[in-house]
């Protein structure tokens, strides 16, 4: 991994912050677009998706490793994900039936 680095420099850093920056700044640009909230929603969570997937690639540096390594990552964290997924939703639906009584 060391060999993939070298010569990689501040510079590839720089650039990935700024990229980041600016899908930032789109993602709250958003706010005031009067799209239907579903593509909305989508549009922001792709733009997540692909902020994440740059940090780790830059970041974490996991651009440089075997495949294989990468697939148990991005499989734990969607793992992850659902289970906080399903735990919010049963959650919210308790709140939302006690909010109608």
């Amino acid at each position: 991994m060391a060999n993939a680095t070298q010569g990689m420099g501040y510079r590839r850093y720089w650039i990935t912050w700024f990229f980041l920056l600016a899908v930032t700044m789109g993602m709250l640009l958003l706010e005031y677009v009067s799209w239907p909230q579903w593509i909305l929603l989508a549009v922001l969570v792709l733009a997540m998706l692909v902020k994440a997937s740059v940090i780790s690639g830059y970041f974490m540096h996991l651009r440089f490793e075997k495949p294989a390594l990468i697939l148990i990552i991005g499989a734990g964290l969607l793992l992850t994900g659902a289970i906080l997924f399903v735990l919010l939703a049963l959650d919210a639906s308790r709140v939302n039936q006690l909010s109608v009584r």
